[in-house]
């Protein structure tokens, strides 16, 4: 079993390092994402955020025109991907990726990273929990400790 993590000994501003976990994504049972090549973001009060290489998305993405900025990485771009098991479902703006991330981000230029749903995101073969709210995008995980920002009561941690 891996160490505890707590998110209150995560660094401000976050630290991107590669991580060796092995990534997986599945939505209705079908293989989406599978990669050993990612990025995780580690800042205070968040779990990790994951960032997959894009040649590790085994469907098309397009672009969505919706926008976000991060004080840390910068632009955010978000995508659109079809459910692979009902061509009319589209699932908007749960992906994001950054094409021009700011100085010490730069790794993850065109990487993309997950919201945890409406599929399903496993980190080492273990089921994720999505962080709370519905703002931030990390990954909880069982080795994961500590209050954790984004459900009520935390916005302004």
């Amino acid at each position: 079993m891996p160490p505890k993590l707590n998110v209150h000994n995560f660094p401000r501003p976050p630290l991107l390092e590669k991580t060796p976990r092995h990534l997986q994504i599945k939505w209705n049972n079908q293989l989406i994402a599978d990669t050993k090549d990612a990025y995780w973001a580690l800042e205070t009060t968040h779990p990790p955020t994951y960032y997959i290489p894009p040649d590790s998305i085994l469907l098309p993405l397009t672009r969505s025109s919706h926008k976000s900025f991060c004080e840390w990485k910068g632009a955010a771009t978000y995508w659109n991907i079809t459910n692979p098991a009902n061509d009319s479902e589209e699932v908007k703006n749960r992906i994001w990726s950054y094409e021009k991330p700011t100085k010490g981000f730069e790794s993850i230029k065109d990487y993309l990273s997950f919201y945890a749903g409406p599929w399903d995101c496993y980190v080492d073969g273990e089921k994720v929990e999505p962080q709370p709210g519905d703002f931030y995008g990390g990954w909880v995980t069982s080795d994961i400790e500590g209050p954790i920002k984004g459900g009520p009561g935390t916005w302004g941690w």
